[in-house]
């Protein structure tokens, strides 16, 4: 028997981001939980917001095909002294 299920998680609209920012001062630090499983935040890795970028996405074949843009926020790990990872 299979753990597998289907996660959807809601993505948050520029609207929702903009209400749930609009209380925060200017200079504010954002950084950004990642779930270590799908939808479970009991654990997570904390990362530094760093840029915003428009992206521009391919979808569909043939005549449906197409781009859209998504906007995509880029996280760092934060400030800090690590060591470097010699693989």
């Amino acid at each position: 028997m299979s753990d597998r299920y289907n996660h959807v998680p809601q993505v948050w609209t520029a609207g929702r981001l903009r209400t749930a920012l609009a209380s925060l001062p200017d200079a504010a630090l954002i950084h950004i939980g990642v779930a270590d499983d799908p939808g479970d935040f009991t654990g997570y890795s904390e990362y530094a917001l760093v840029d915003l970028e428009a992206v521009e996405k391919e979808y569909g074949d043939g005549p449906r095909a197409g781009t859209e843009v998504e906007y995509t926020l880029f996280a760092d790990f934060k400030a800090g002294s690590y060591d470097h990872d010699l693989v």
